[in-house]
């Protein structure tokens, strides 16, 4: 099927409609996209889609948004791939901003503590509706269980950075597969672009990602917390295979153990906003970058360093996607058909299970219980929950979201605002404090 002729004007508009749908996290947001501009518009055919989709699963960041990118670029060249991807994440940014600046300024009085409570004990649901989700799809058999069993102990008992989770899963996954000649003389056979565009592309989008870092550098000085938000997270759009569940989990710890950016209670609230906004997962980055500018942005205004410090996060997260797809999209057809690459992500896909996991674990142990005793010896690292402190009401709250997602099948959005509204009733009522 040939892409047919798609005026720009037209393609704003429609991708102005699927940035304001784009709910649900990247299985949502892919959703939309696919009802959109498959069934609906009839602009890209279903193998087209599906291959545009395998594609961004190799690459690091959020699929949804480098797949809207990278559709964009199919339909109106690179005008419309920035147009996409822009419209994409504009209403998200706006949105966690907005409520960043609200969670700062009214974030500790006793109401909002308790609709946070809500929140973050339904997000636990969430990010277990995400392993089912992923473990159904990619789990087909013992090798990949394997592999999703070994990233979890290792993330949750042994403190294995995700980077290199990722790294072990995708070459067990390559060498499983052994790649027929034929299908790799193939792929090796297709059109490539001039070295020199990708060069020059390269170059450009080097500068246009790090350009704020110099002007920090410049004015700031390398020991700013700017410059700290800035390479900790474009390290992250380089490491961040397998979306935004996957990564999260490290991005928390180092954020709350090793920066002190933000306790882990407020990591939790941050997830729970990016959750109830439109737009990737992973703007939750921005409200990571807010407060952490917010208590360390000195010489400047709190306020106005934590707003810089966010959408800080943001460009250096999300400009590395457009990179990545303008560099690579030419290229596509050199991976089509190749076994080794699937064998790779077949891997990694069956890692982010684990660490997904890990990630609802780490949730859980500071969701339902306020104190934990640090284990570590033999290699392990790992938080005990002291199970008097358990905190009955976020354990019910959690079962109660638990109940919503998987027994009545209720969306996302109405168990999130359920649970809220289920937390502020019981803090009224004296059961929650």
């Amino acid at each position: 099927m040939e892409m047919p002729e798609v005026r720009f004007g037209e393609a704003v508009r429609v991708w102005a409609r699927v940035a304001a749908l784009s709910f649900g996290g990247p299985a949502g947001q892919i959703a939309v996209m696919h009802r959109i501009l498959v069934d609906e518009k009839k602009w890209i055919s279903e193998n087209r889609f599906l291959h545009a989709l395998n594609y961004c699963m190799l690459l690091p960041g959020p699929e949804a948004h480098q797949l809207s990118v990278y559709i964009g670029w199919l339909l109106n060249g690179t005008r419309g791939g920035l147009v996409a991807g822009g419209l994409f994440m504009l209403p998200g940014v706006l949105a966690i901003l907005a409520l960043s600046i609200l969670y700062a300024l009214v974030g500790n009085t006793d109401v909002v503590s308790a609709i946070f409570l809500g929140l973050k004990a339904a997000v636990l649901a969430v990010v277990l509706q995400a392993v089912f989700r992923i473990g159904r799809r990619v789990l087909n058999g013992a090798f990949p269980a394997a592999i999703a069993a070994l990233a979890f102990i290792g993330s949750a008992f042994f403190g294995l950075a995700f980077p290199l989770v990722v790294l072990i899963a995708g070459l067990a996954g390559a060498l499983a597969i052994r790649p027929e000649p034929a299908v790799l003389a193939a792929a090796d056979g297709a059109r490539r672009p001039a070295p020199s565009r990708s060069l020059g592309i390269l170059a450009l989008g080097l500068t246009i990602w790090f350009l704020p870092l110099l002007v920090v550098l410049l004015f700031l000085g390398r020991d700013h917390v700017f410059m700290e938000i800035g390479l900790f997270f474009s390290q992250m759009a380089v490491v961040s295979f397998g979306g935004a569940y996957a990564v999260l989990s490290y991005v928390a710890q180092v954020a709350v153990d090793s920066y002190g950016w933000l306790t882990a209670g407020e990591m939790l609230d941050g997830l729970a906003l990016a959750e109830t906004t439109p737009g990737p997962l992973i703007l939750v980055v921005q409200f990571v970058a807010f407060m952490g500018a917010l208590r360390g942005g000195g010489p400047l205004d709190p306020m106005v360093a934590a707003v810089i410090g966010g959408l800080l996060a943001s460009w250096v997260t999300f400009v590395p996607s457009f990179l990545w797809i303008f560099l690579g999209a030419p290229y596509v057809e050199a991976l089509r058909g190749n076994r080794m690459l699937s064998g790779a992500l077949a891997g990694v896909t069956a890692a982010v299970v684990g660490v997904i996991l890990n990630l609802a674990f780490w949730f859980a142990l500071r969701t339902w219980f306020a104190e934990r005793r640090s284990l570590q010896g033999y290699g392990i690292e790992f938080d005990m929950p002291i199970l008097s402190s358990l905190d009955p009401v976020a354990l019910a709250l959690s079962l109660f979201a638990m109940m919503g997602l998987f027994l009545t099948r209720l969306g996302m959005l109405p168990v999130l605002g359920l649970a809220a509204l289920a937390s502020l009733l019981l803090h009224m009522a004296g059961v929650a404090g």
